[in-house]
């Protein structure tokens, strides 16, 4: 089986629900030391309203701060073609991402729209990205289950999964958005949707309580997933969801994942601690 394992750090994800503004050189700061460690992708801000998510309304003058050392692909979420725009201008944007929830009412809380429009705004934004020589990833929200008392299934999941692979786009993740998948629900939606979509690049994009991270993980590991969405010390979720932020997963406890099991990857461990005390000190800092 295949071990290349991919690593997505998401500091826009720690960060975005913090309601003290952080300081654009703090940011940038953070965003250089995880750049050191060799990441995959970093999914360092978006280019959303700055009335429903104020702490990324500096993004587009963080880019200019950011010392790209490596091969390490920088991603931003957009949530309109306006954004995509913006998010498409900078060269160093490599990747667009935009979510898509399975849940109406989710969708309609996070970007103000419904599914259908949100699909013909995937069809704007994949335009753009083909344009400007950018990959778009498809974010799946609520793609292990729903708070809202809508119907939710796998099929349902999998149903959009084939409309956005009909879409000729490639890369898609599955994202827990509240915390409530299980060790038997990550393998099962996992193995299905790869089942189905051989040809798709997909990742995971868990939420999850400390306890049962680790399970969780290799649940998806055995499931087939090189593609991990991780977050410094498990800060952030989704400030859009719930009113209790279940955390995003650890970056140490995968990585502790792949040296029990003895899986090689490119980080730099000692780049790693040093990003891992600018997560705490932002916390420290902001949180407080």
């Amino acid at each position: 089986m295949n071990n290349n394992i991919k690593i997505t750090e998401c500091p826009r994800d720690a960060i975005q629900g913090i309601t003290q503004f952080i300081s654009t050189q703090d940011k940038a700061n953070y965003i250089n030391s995880l750049l050191k460690v060799g990441f995959n992708i970093i999914d360092f801000g978006s280019f959303v309203s700055p009335k429903s998510t104020p702490q990324m309304r500096d993004t587009a003058e963080l880019i200019n701060l950011l010392k790209i050392e490596n091969q390490t692909e920088l991603l931003s979420i957009v949530l309109n073609t306006r954004g995509a725009l913006e998010a498409a201008s900078f060269d160093a944007i490599k990747i667009i991402g935009y979510p898509l929830s399975i849940s109406e009412i989710f969708q309609k809380n996070n970007s103000n729209a419904d599914i259908q429009a949100s699909l013909n705004i995937i069809d704007e934004i994949q335009n753009i990205c083909i344009k400007k020589r950018k990959t778009l990833l498809v974010y799946f929200s609520m793609a292990f289950g729903n708070p809202y008392s809508e119907e939710w299934s796998q099929d349902i999941l999998l149903n959009y999964i084939d409309k956005i692979e009909k879409k000729d786009i490639n890369m898609i993740s599955l994202a827990d958005t509240i915390g409530n998948s299980s060790v038997k629900s990550i393998h099962s939606i996992y193995t299905a949707s790869c089942q189905h979509f051989s040809n798709l690049d997909i990742g995971l994009h868990l939420h999850s309580e400390p306890d049962h991270v680790y399970d969780k993980i290799q649940s998806a590991w055995n499931a087939g997933c090189r593609r991990f969405d991780v977050a410094m010390n498990g800060y952030g979720g989704c400030p859009f969801a719930q009113n209790k932020l279940v955390g995003n997963i650890p970056s140490e406890k995968l990585l502790n994942f792949l040296a029990n099991n003895k899986i090689i990857h490119s980080l730099d461990l000692l780049a790693f601690e040093a990003a891992s005390n600018q997560s705490k000190m932002i916390f420290n800092k902001y949180s407080s």
